[in-house]
């Protein structure tokens, strides 16, 4: 197993322990690697999620649980590269949002797997050139 970058929605699915085949890969890893691994965009994308839902004990619960998780940082570097990211996309007509450019810039910079279901908007970045390596927790490990 490689040391991964949970995306936003894995990270859902893990909080919400719905999906038995995410549940299995994400006992799996943390096994390995002791803790996840998230983006500081992806804290901003659930705690936005929860507050707008008026979910304030889940948003408190998911505030605690950071302690035992790995947060990386949307440093000036990163920002550079999820701008030429984000342009790139607009530019091809592939918009995908602000986030996820920025979350992928975040796993290239630390040369990460990005850990995501949502691997239609990812592979946008791949096919324009970016070293994105992607996984999908949900489906079941070879």
């Amino acid at each position: 197993m490689t040391k991964s970058l949970l995306d936003t929605d894995i990270l859902s699915e893990i909080l919400r322990n719905k999906n038995p085949v995410v549940a299995a890969r994400a006992a799996a890893y943390r096994y390995d690697f002791s803790r996840y691994t998230i983006s500081s965009v992806t804290v901003m994308e659930v705690v936005c999620g929860y507050k707008k839902a008026g979910k304030y004990e889940h948003l408190e619960e998911f505030r605690r649980r950071l302690a035992r998780v790995e947060i990386l940082s949307f440093d000036a570097i990163t920002a550079d590269l999820a701008g030429c990211i984000d342009s790139d996309l607009q530019s091809s007509g592939q918009v995908i949002g602000r986030a996820d450019p920025m979350i992928a810039a975040i796993a290239i910079n630390h040369d990460l797997v990005l850990v995501t279901g949502n691997t239609k908007h990812y592979q946008r970045i791949q096919a324009l050139n970016y070293p994105l390596q992607l996984e999908n927790w949900r489906v079941a490990a070879p």
